[in-house]
């Protein structure tokens, strides 16, 4: 795949936009664990590669589990999520599919459960974040990294203790 454009050096000033809002997102008070699954799943529905590299690398650095990455879009079916999370993942597959969704109420309640109104606003920002970096990527047919180490964000675990 070849990259159309590089939208950092084309626009910097949209990107720094939307790194402020990142920037915000890591500090606004969600769980960590339940951000990245977002993005995964956000990035699984839009088929957006480039993201989905990057944001099951940073899970996998976090902790995340290789089991609970493989089942997140059979989320429904397994055991492996919290109440939260599945009410995270269907306010997220609502939200990323709006125009077949229209948000139906039963997600939003679900969801509205499981947040406060504030964390609910919060979650909805970090859902329409995901799905702009997503709309750039591939728009943009932005190619992921390959190979090299990277440096963990987080604390990690050990697929021998995992």
């Amino acid at each position: 795949m070849q990259s159309r454009l590089n939208p950092f050096t084309a626009s910097p000033e949209a990107i720094q936009a939307m790194v402020h809002l990142e920037s915000y997102l890591h500090d606004c008070g969600l769980e960590y664990s339940l951000v990245e699954l977002v993005r995964i799943r956000a990035s699984q529905i839009n088929g957006c590669g480039y993201c989905l590299h990057m944001h099951t690398r940073d899970a996998r650095d976090a902790g995340e589990t290789e089991e609970r990455l493989h089942l997140l879009t059979a989320w429904r079916e397994s055991p492996l999520f919290s109440d939260r999370e599945r009410a995270a993942l269907a306010w997220t597959e609502s939200l990323t599919r709006i125009a077949d969704t229209g948000a139906p109420d039963a997600d939003f309640e679900q969801a509205n459960a499981q947040f406060s109104e504030a964390e609910l606003v919060k979650l909805t920002v970090l859902i329409g974040a995901i799905n702009t970096w997503n709309r750039i990527a591939v728009g943009f047919r932005r190619v992921h990294a390959t190979g090299g180490a990277r440096t963990p964000k987080g604390p990690v675990r050990s697929q021998a203790t995992a």
